[in-house]
């Protein structure tokens, strides 16, 4: 296994880091934007739980359940695991889902017997509720992968040690049945320590599958089938468990989603013994839709009923323009993808915190629609401010501008572009944006920027530490199934009432375009059709000579979720394809073909490279 490198996540400078956590210890302030949020809420929960940070007391179960379900199925997996990882610092730790540590695996004598130091062992619980911030308790607490590195730990012992926590989910289930770790050196960790975490995680998730019963498996098969053969949201219950698809977990908040499992559990008990259709359904939300459901059976007996639900489209409602506008995630934006849905997501999510938040994607993308979008629908009747940064160049007041507008206390605020300013205007925007965050206005402002992509300017840096996170909006070219949606939305504002659409034929070679313009070029090119194709049905002579080039086809939903798959991994190995394929357990050939038939190598340009 080749030397991993320092994840961006945690390059930080290393006293900075121990110096903020001997401020939080000792109740001082700590500057935010030195410490990553997830870290920073978990000390925050460590200290109200009066856990202790210079020395380590658990609890010890002398006899853990080591002969469960999921041990026996985590066995081989990890197993495997250790003999790939033969005479690595590394050690390979399974937890229950208390953070009862079931078994370990380690190949470094010097590392096990600093774990067995900290009672890092079977027996002992590593729940952050004893041991503070730690990958095992912290990823369990949180619900979702969490890696901790060095001075990050909440307990002095640990920070020579760098860990990543992963939880496991039950497969049909979904209930969390324990979490796997792995833990290093701190000087050895890198990038792909999560990533390695993630995929072990998957692998005994898929082996706890595998070692279902067949009642089980066949909801599962018949669950994976719906999902293949259709989009939207697809859930799948039994007896003690549901099955939820990405989808549904992207478009709906938690009270639509336990009102759909609950209609659904309904449903699916009333029409178990007559004919199956459609049943009306209306979530907390106000969205309607209709509700259709499969009964699974194995024999005789049932296995469970897996459900298709769509949304935007009540019975008594027929489909078209109205619809589409129905099934809108934000006001005047379309798009069902995931990556698409996830960006959606965390913009709402920061304007509902009240928190400062970089927008980050490639020109034309639509991050300011995005942000618009978002202000409209959680704040209609408020304030919105558009600065664009590039006029810094040649208007002398525009910084001043930039400070009036912050001044006035309301609203929400967007600086365009704001990587487009040298180091000077970078430094005086940091400046007014401290001081605006520094006074506490009864409505303070809302601020967001938008970039390109970031950099290694230390003053473009110093600017971003006041924004807590950053959201990517995909290229079009990497949620291409939504363009099928983008060109009816586009048409029917700029067909102003008349009747135009896109023919199959000229729809698929749109679909062949890798769009570098992303979905403002897709506007253009359908704004200039429109000017003499004003009605009917646009055919392919239609279309300019550009959409003629460049191989596309829609893929499925299951192949975007591959495709985002192999994406985030290239991100995470900094576009080495080889660690990429490894995290991800494809062959070498495997990524390069997936690369190339999902057009992934435009959009990671690192990646292109090897």
């Amino acid at each position: 296994m080749a030397q991993i490198s320092r994840p961006d996540g945690v390059t930080r400078d290393r006293d900075d880091l121990a110096l903020s956590r001997i401020r939080f210890l000792t109740a001082e302030p700590v500057e935010p934007s030195r410490v990553r949020p997830a870290i920073l809420a978990s000390w925050r929960r460590s200290r109200d739980l009066k856990v202790a940070a210079d020395k380590i007391e658990l609890p010890y179960i002398r006899d853990p359940d080591t002969d469960s379900g999921l041990t026996r199925s985590a066995e081989p997996v990890l197993r495997r695991l250790h003999e790939q990882l033969d005479g690595q610092p590394m050690s390979i730790i399974l937890t229950d889902q208390a953070g009862l540590v079931l078994s370990r695996r380690t190949a470094d004598a010097d590392l096990e017997r600093h774990l067995d130091k900290v009672l890092l062992v079977p027996g002992f619980s590593y729940a952050e509720e004893f041991v503070g911030t730690n990958g095992i308790g912290t990823a369990l607490e949180v619900g979702t992968a969490s890696y901790v590195f060095g001075h990050e730990h909440y307990a002095e012992h640990l920070e020579d040690l760098a860990c990543a926590g992963v939880p496991i989910h039950d497969p049909i289930s979904g209930r969390t049945v324990g979490a796997v770790d792995l833990t290093c050196w701190r000087k050895d960790a890198g990038s792909l320590l999560l990533t390695l975490a993630k995929t072990t995680a998957e692998q005994i998730r898929q082996a706890l599958l595998a070692d279902s019963g067949p009642h089980e498996l066949e909801l599962v098969h018949a669950y994976r089938r719906t999902c293949r053969r259709l989009t939207g949201i697809v859930l799948a219950l039994a007896n003690d468990a549901v099955m939820l698809n990405d989808y549904a977990r992207a478009v709906l908040t938690p009270a639509d989603q336990a009102a759909v499992i609950s209609q659904a559990a309904e449903a699916a008990d009333e029409l178990a013994s007559v004919r199956r259709g459609p049943v009306a359904v209306r979530l907390p939300s106000g969205t309607e839709g209709r509700m259709y459901l499969q009964h699974v059976h194995v024999g005789t007996e049932l296995a469970g009923v897996v459900v298709h639900v769509k949304l935007g489209e009540p019975e008594s409602e027929p489909s078209g323009g109205r619809d589409l506008v129905s099934r809108m995630l934000l006001p005047g934006l379309v798009g069902h993808a995931p990556l698409w849905l996830r960006a959606c997501h965390e913009v709402q999510t920061a304007f509902q915190a009240s928190e400062w938040l970089a927008v980050e994607g490639e020109p034309g993308v639509g991050k300011l629609a995005l942000l618009r979008a978002v202000q409209l629908r959680r704040q209609p009747a408020g304030r919105f401010s558009v600065l664009d940064a590039t006029e810094a160049a040649t208007d002398p007041n525009w910084l001043a501008t930039v400070r009036s507008t912050l001044s006035e206390n309301a609203g929400s605020v967007v600086i365009r572009h704001v990587d487009s300013l040298d180091n000077v205007q970078l430094r005086a925007l940091s400046s007014a944006l401290q001081e605006a965050r520094a006074v506490e206005p009864v409505q303070p402002v809302w601020v967001a920027v938008t970039l390109k992509h970031t950099t290694d300017c230390s003053d473009l840096d110093r600017l971003l530490r006041l924004f807590p996170s950053t959201v990517e909006v995909p290229p079009l070219r990497l949620h291409l199934e939504d363009l099928e949606r983008l060109v009816s939305f586009f048409l029917a504002k700029l067909g102003h009432g008349s009747q135009i659409a896109c023919s199959p034929e000229a729809m698929r070679l749109l679909m062949r375009s890798s769009w570098p313009g992303n979905v403002e070029q897709v506007h253009q090119l359908l704004h200039r059709v429109v000017q003499h194709r004003r009605s009917g049905v646009i055919q392919p002579a239609d279309l300019p000579p550009e959409t003629q080039t460049v191989s596309r086809r829609l893929l499925s939903p299951l192949e975007s979720m591959e495709r985002d798959a192999i994406v985030q991994s290239l991100s995470d190995a900094r576009g080495n394809k080889v660690k990429a394929a490894h995290s991800l357990g494809m062959s070498r050939a495997t990524i390069y073909r997936k690369i190339h038939e999902y057009g992934i190598v435009g959009s990671a340009p690192e990646a292109t490279r090897r």
